[in-house]
């Protein structure tokens, strides 16, 4: 055998017989090579072992030396084994076949069952893809019914190859009972149970109308996480073959795959649903709307923390009563991100509307907070905060009383552009039995903005070089740069500018709120 031909150009240098016999040594795709006379002269080991018969000074046996020229694959069965055989010319009377294991019916359906049934969370859909498996690999029609969800109905979705979608719908469990092995499909009993039941017994419902007569059925439990995960209905027409052992053994192992599937589906459904309940108070509040000024605010959760994370804001409104109450406007960040600085971060909002109830005063509230933090049994109650009490005045003002608790200072933009830091500062919260604050009022111009923001925003690392902080100065700038837009592009302009300077990187929780005198105004 010719293995290559020399060439002047280096890209094309003649490989050498032992390289070439290696190559084909460790090729997975077996390699016959016959003369003009139809006497094999190379096998390489893959070839061998799909078919042990061949030998080089015997000729080609039979069924490949049908396959005279094929160069697309075809499919013969050589001592009981489907192999794939591709055929090519050589030149000179000499001729390659390629040859490849068939790949048997069953494990194309293992694998199509672990794609399937891996690619959803959703228990639907994996209902869904298992009907669908059933139609492809042994049936002519596939019901999946799901476990009731409150003892009264059960769901159930329906896959009849050749209509334009899968039918889905609800029975009463009475009904259910009609199906012959059902209900005890359903309860996860597997003995006597996964047989083949009585067609004639199939209740109309069951199939969609033209169908025709079910010459066999199938009813599969399906078996999930310590109870069952539903049932399966395969249904084959009359005139097809009965479903043998083979069907059957491929039968359990989509009952039992889907079942873990649906399971997992179900168990994930409910964990969100559990979460969703218990992360809803932890996520910022909507900003209500309060005569006299805007409001407008941005929460960003650090890349690990998804949702929720340790910085937050709120906004408390006075209750009627005897005395007035301003609205209170709250941002802070807990020590530690994730879930526990979240559940931190809910417990000081909901101690600090409790507070409210009592007391009023920004500087007042901080105090209690402190002691309550001081009291908690949680480790590292750190607490940084800025409350600011809102309250109209004449002209369209607003004054802001502020008390900060070892939180950045807020920044003012004025109506022409330029941005003051106000003068207030405080002591960390949960840290000292006494705390020092020394609080602040601020008069706010109809158009002008109080900004209250987390250290997540300056202390961001990022830029050209990725290791340099945005700071407070950059914030300043970009707060400059934003005088002539309305309060909630303000602070979307400034969360991207934060994000933007990450450039992906790491990120730590990130808050802005602002507020703006003067609700008639755009801006």
């Amino acid at each position: 055998m010719k293995w290559a031909t020399g060439s002047a150009d280096p890209c094309h240098r003649a490989v050498s017989p032992g390289l070439m016999a290696a190559l084909l040594e460790h090729s997975r795709e077996g390699v016959v090579v016959c003369d003009a006379d139809g006497v094999v002269t190379l096998a390489n080991p893959a070839a061998v072992r799909l078919a042990p018969r061949l030998e080089p000074g015997l000729p080609l046996p039979a069924p490949l030396d049908s396959v005279l020229s094929a160069p697309e694959a075809r499919v013969v069965t050589h001592d009981g084994r489907q192999i794939q055989v591709r055929a090519e010319e050589l030149g000179e009377g000499r001729i390659a076949w390629y040859l490849t294991a068939e790949t048997s019916r069953r494990t194309e359906f293992l694998l199509e069952a672990a794609r399937r049934l891996a690619a959803s969370l959703n228990p639907h859909r994996c209902a869904r893809a298992a009907a669908e498996l059933g139609t492809r690999f042994l049936c002519d029609a596939a019901v999946v019914f799901l476990p009731p969800a409150s003892g009264r109905r059960i769901e159930w979705i329906r896959v009849v190859p050749g209509r334009s979608g899968p039918d889905e719908g609800a029975v009463p469990a009475a009904a259910a009972a009609e199906v012959p092995g059902l209900t005890d499909a359903l309860a996860g009993l597997r003995e006597d149970v996964a047989g083949r039941q009585d067609p004639g017994g199939t209740p109309d419902w069951l199939l969609p109308e033209g169908f025709g007569p079910v010459g066999h059925l199938l009813v599969l439990p399906l078996p999930g996480n310590s109870v069952s995960a539903g049932a399966l209905v395969l249904a084959r027409r009359a005139g097809r073959p009965s479903f043998d052992e083979d069907d059957q053994g491929m039968a359990y192992d989509l009952a039992t795959r889907a079942g873990a599937a649906i399971s997992a589906a179900c168990l994930f459904r409910d964990q969100s649903t559990v979460n969703g309940i218990l992360t809803g108070d932890l996520l910022p509040p909507d900003l209500p709307e309060i005569e006299g000024m805007r409001l407008a605010g941005r929460l960003r959760a650090s890349q690990q923390a998804g949702a929720i994370g340790g910085d937050f804001y709120d906004v408390y409104l006075p209750e009627s009563g005897p005395v007035e109450r301003p609205p209170l406007v709250i941002l802070g960040d807990v020590c530690g991100k994730g879930a526990r600085a979240a559940v931190l971060a809910g417990q000081v909002r909901h101690s600090l509307r409790t507070l409210l109830l009592m007391e009023s005063r920004p500087e007042r509230l901080l105090e209690l907070l402190n002691r309550s933090l001081l009291a908690s049994p949680s480790p590292h109650s750190y607490v940084t905060l800025i409350l600011a009490a809102l309250r109209t005045a004449p002209g369209g003002h607003v004054q802001v009383d502020l008390a900060v608790a070892g939180h950045p200072p807020p920044l003012v933009l004025r109506r022409d552009g330029t941005v003051e830091e106000v003068a207030v500062r405080g002591s960390l919260l949960g840290a000292l039995q006494k705390i020092s604050l020394w609080p602040a009022t601020v008069d706010l111009a109809p158009g002008e903005t109080c900004l209250l923001y987390s250290d997540g925003i300056t202390e961001a690392f990022g830029g050209p070089s990725g290791r340099e902080m945005f700071g407070e100065e950059r914030l300043r700038r970009a707060l400059a740069s934003c005088a002539v837009m309305p309060v909630d592009a303000l602070v979307e302009r400034l969360e991207q500018l934060s994000t933007d300077w990450l450039r992906g990187g790491q990120q730590d929780d990130r808050a802005l709120l602002a507020v703006r005198a003067g609700r008639g105004a755009s801006r």
